[in-house]
């Protein structure tokens, strides 16, 4: 029994940053060392909408390009976010179900938002509650440079207990932003990274956090 959880892969689902897509994310992901893919069922979700405008991606990848929701220049004021969720929870129905979530960029501040959602019971009411989160080039919705939708307002209310994965780059654009998140979870672990706003490579250092990570929450009830 005790093999059989070791060896079963975690699915999780794969949010993708600001208009890109769920193929540039797995071409990103796929960067990682085999043995460790081998122990991740990956599924990856384009996000519901359109990009709205150009791409910082564009030129270096192919469109097309999605975005989850929409917001103001300030970031302060939302649209489309209970409908983004709604999209998300349909799909995770369909292709679920998932143990947790991997989210980049502003598919990871997306993704910080749902345990407490999920407590809270606005959102994914419909589905299992995740178990972990991955959480590379986050920021925290609420904090002094973003507002927070209406929907995940009570989110970080309570520490947040779900296991969490934070992957955190020295030369990031959001780099304090994601370190700021880390105050809103119990225990998170955390992967540094020399690079920039991207998933980046994995060192051996940062490969025996990852396992560290996996091999604790398999051994989740």
């Amino acid at each position: 029994m005790e093999n059989e959880k070791q060896n079963k892969k975690l699915k999780i689902l794969c949010l993708h940053g600001f208009r890109t897509s769920g193929a540039i994310l797995q071409k990103e992901v796929e960067k990682w060392p085999q043995p460790l893919l081998q122990k991740l069922d990956l599924v990856f979700m384009d996000g519901p909408y359109p990009a709205q405008g150009k791409s910082g991606v564009d030129g270096i990848f192919e469109p097309p390009f999605y975005e989850w929701f929409q917001a103001d220049e300030e970031y302060k004021e939302f649209y489309n976010f209970e409908e983004c969720l709604a999209k998300i929870e349909k799909f995770m129905l369909t292709h679920g179900p998932f143990d947790g979530i991997l989210g980049f960029s502003q598919g990871a501040m997306l993704a910080a938002t749902i345990p407490g959602m999920q407590r809270e019971g606005v959102a994914l009411t419909k589905v299992p509650k995740v178990k972990f989160l991955i959480i590379a080039s986050g920021a925290k919705f609420g904090s002094s440079k973003f507002g927070i939708p209406k929907l995940a307002s009570a989110s970080f209310s309570t520490p947040i207990t779900t296991p969490s994965l934070h992957i955190i780059g020295e030369t990031d654009i959001v780099k304090e932003e994601g370190i700021g998140l880390l105050e809103s979870f119990v225990d998170p672990l955390i992967i540094h990274h020399p690079n920039g706003h991207t998933i980046p490579m994995l060192d051996d250092k940062s490969l025996e956090i990852f396992y560290n990570f996996i091999a604790k929450i398999q051994d989740l009830p």
